[in-house]
C-alpha cells in the first residue's frame, strides 16, 4: 500500500485524498518511510520534517473531513530546495557559511504551499549558492542519481531531482539559472519546469544572480508540473519582478495536449542546440521525439538563432557578475557563520575575511572572483557591458525564432549522467552541460524538460521544449502530447524502467 502511494502521480494521488481512499497522513508517512529507506544510498535531503509534514497531513485530514473545500493539491507532500527560505526550518543554499541558520519568514512560494495544504517533507540539496551542474559542490556531500548511484544527478537542484526519481516525494521546488531545474530532470529521468522570468515570486529565494534565478516545479508527469505551476506562481507585490498578470491555463492545456494532437502547432528546431559534443544516444531519442510529434500533427521546422553559440560565454559574466554582489552580504556579521581571525586585532574587514574564507566552497569563491574582476572599473564594459550586449542579440534570436514556430525544441543536456568526480577538476567541461539550457535564462523565457527515452547507455535522456515568454500553457499542451507518445511506445513511464534500489533496513 505504501509503496503504491509513493509510485503514483501526484494527480493520482490527490484524487485518491478528494475520494478518501487514502489519508493525507497515510501519503505522507509513506513518503516519510521511503526517505528513511533510500536516503543512505541517495542523500538528496539535508533536512527531513517529519513532525510538521505529519502535523500539515493531519490537520488537511480534518478539515476534509468536516466539508471543507481544499486545494486540488491538499495533503500531497512536497520537498523543497534548499535555497527556498523556510521559517523555522534550517536553510542553508548548501553552503557552510549559513550553516544552522533558520529563517524567520517564509519565502512567498512556500507560503502559497502551506496555504494550499502541502505537507512540507522536508529540504534537498544543492550545489552551494546554486553554483554547479552536478551537485558535486555542496558543503554537505554529494547527491546519487537514483538510475546509478554512481553518478551525478545533476545540478544545482540534483537533491529535488533524485528526490522526484527516487520516489521519496511526489513534488519537489527547483531553482533554474541557467538550467538547475531543467538538467536535472533531464540526467534523472523526471519532468522539470523553468517558469517565465517574474512569473512565480522570487521573494525568499537566496539570490545567485537575481536577473536570471527562477523557481518552479520537479515531477513525475507534465500535469503534475502543470498543477504545482499555477499553485506557486502569480502576481507577487514584494517582488519588484513580479509579472502583474494572471498565468495562462497551465492545468487545462497540459490535459487539452495530453490527447495527442497537435495539429497545426509549429515545432522549430534549434539548428545551434545539436551535432557536435552531443551523445550519440542523446541526438537518437531527441530526433525520435520529433518523429512522434509530426506524426501527431506537428509541422517541424528548422530555426536558427546564431548567437546561442556565444551565450555560454555571457552567462559565465553576467552571473558571476551578479553572484558576487549578492553574495557580498555574507560578511560574518548579520546571520551565519561567524569565523574570527586567530592572530592579530579583530576587525570587520579581518572577521569578513576569515568567515568567507572558510565559509564558501572552491567553486562560490571562484565565480566571486571572476564577478568582482568583470565588474571592476578597468574592465566593466569590456566584460559584462559586452556580455550584456550579447544577451540582448540572444533574445533577437528568440523573437526572431517564435516569428516561425510556436515552440522551439532541443536536447535538455548534451550528455547523459557523467560519474561523480569525472569533471569536478574541469570547471569548463562542467559549465558545458548548461549549453543547451542557458539561452532560456538570458532572454526570460519558459522551457520544460521532460523524459525522452535511453541513450545507448542505458541511462535517461531528456527533451527540452521552450515558448515565448509569458506562454507557458505552450510548453505543457506539448510536453503532454509528447509524454503520452512516448508513454504509449514504452508502455509507461520511463522511471518504471529505473533500476531498484537497496533500501536501508
Amino acid at each position: 500500500m505504501s509503496d503504491d502511494l509513493t509510485r503514483i502521480s501526484a494527480a493520482a494521488l490527490a484524487d485518491r485524498l478528494q475520494a478518501g481512499e487514502v489519508s493525507s497522513v497515510e501519503a505522507t508517512r509513506a513518503h516519510l518511510d521511503r526517505i528513511a529507506a533510500v536516503e543512505p544510498a541517495v542523500h538528496a535531503f539535508l533536512h527531513v520534517s517529519d513532525e510538521d509534514a505529519l502535523a500539515t497531513a493531519a490537520d488537511v485530514d480534518a478539515r476534509r473531513a468536516a466539508g471543507e473545500t481544499l486545494h486540488p493539491l491538499a495533503g500531497v507532500p512536497i520537498a523543497v530546495k534548499d535555497v527556498v527560505v523556510t521559517r523555522g526550518v534550517p536553510t542553508t543554499a548548501g553552503s557552510k557559511i549559513l550553516k544552522g541558520w533558520v529563517p524567520p519568514y517564509d519565502a512567498t512560494l512556500v507560503e502559497r504551499i502551506k496555504a494550499a495544504g502541502l505537507p512540507i517533507l522536508g529540504k534537498t540539496n544543492m550545489d552551494e549558492f546554486a553554483m554547479g551542474s552536478s551537485t558535486e559542490h555542496s558543503a554537505y556531500g554529494n547527491t546519487h542519481n537514483p538510475w546509478d548511484l554512481e553518478r551525478i544527478p545533476g545540478g544545482s537542484g540534483g537533491g529535488s531531482a533524485a528526490a522526484v526519481g527516487a520516489y521519496e516525494a511526489p513534488l519537489a521546488i527547483g531553482t533554474d539559472t541557467g538550467g538547475s531545474i531543467r538538467q536535472p530532470a533531464a540526467v534523472t529521468g523526471t519532468v522539470g519546469v523553468k517558469p517565465t522570468y517574474g512569473s512565480v515570486s522570487r521573494y525568499g529565494l537566496i539570490a545567485l544572480a537575481s536577473s536570471l534565478d527562477q523557481a518552479g516545479p520537479v515531477t513525475r508527469t507534465v500535469l503534475d508540473s502543470a498543477l504545482l505551476h499555477e499553485l506557486i506562481g502569480g502576481h507577487d507585490p514584494r517582488d519588484s519582478t513580479s509579472i502583474a498578470e494572471p498565468l495562462p491555463d497551465l492545468v487545462g492545456a497540459a490535459r487539452l495536449g495530453a490527447n495527442g494532437d497537435l495539429s497545426g502547432v509549429r515545432v522549430g528546431v534549434i539548428t545551434e542546440l545539436q551535432g557536435e559534443g552531443y551523445q550519440a544516444g542523446v541526438l537518437a531519442r531527441f530526433h525520435e521525439s520529433l518523429g512522434l510529434l509530426e506524426r501527431a500533427g506537428a509541422e517541424i521546422v528548422e530555426v536558427s538563432c546564431p548567437h546561442f553559440t556565444y551565450a555560454l560565454a555571457a552567462y559565465y559574466l553576467i552571473l558571476p557578475a551578479e553572484a558576487s554582489s549578492n553574495l557580498a552580504k555574507f560578511d560574518g556579521m548579520r546571520f551565519g557563520l561567524r569565523v574570527e581571525p586567530s592572530e592579530g586585532p579583530v576587525t570587520a574587514e579581518r572577521v569578513m575575511a576569515a568567515t568567507r574564507g572558510q565559509g564558501f566552497g572552491d567553486e562560490v569563491k571562484r565565480r566571486i572572483i571572476l564577478g568582482t574582476y568583470a565588474l571592476s572599473a578597468g574592465y566593466y564594459n569590456a566584460y559584462y557591458g559586452s556580455a550584456q550586449k550579447v544577451r540582448t542579440l540572444i533574445q533577437r534570436d528568440f523573437s526572431a525564432a517564435f516569428a516561425q514556430a510556436d515552440v522551439l525544441v532541443s536536447p535538455t543536456a548534451p550528455t547523459t549522467a557523467f560519474k561523480l568526480g569525472e569533471k569536478l577538476d574541469d570547471p569548463l567541461a562542467m559549465y558545458l552541460n548548461d549549453v543547451a539550457t542557458i539561452p532560456a535564462n538570458l532572454a526570460g523565457v519558459p522551457g520544460l524538460s521532460l523524459p525522452a527515452g535511453l541513450s545507448d547507455d542505458g541511462l535517461p535522456v531528456g527533451f527540452q521544449v521552450l515558448a515565448p515568454a509569458k506562454a507557458d500553457d505552450r510548453l505543457y499542451r506539448v510536453g503532454a502530447a509528447l509524454e503520452a507518445l512516448l508513454e504509449n511506445e514504452w508502455g509507461g513511464p520511463l522511471l518504471a524502467q529505473a533500476p531498484e534500489l537497496e533500501v536501508a533496513r
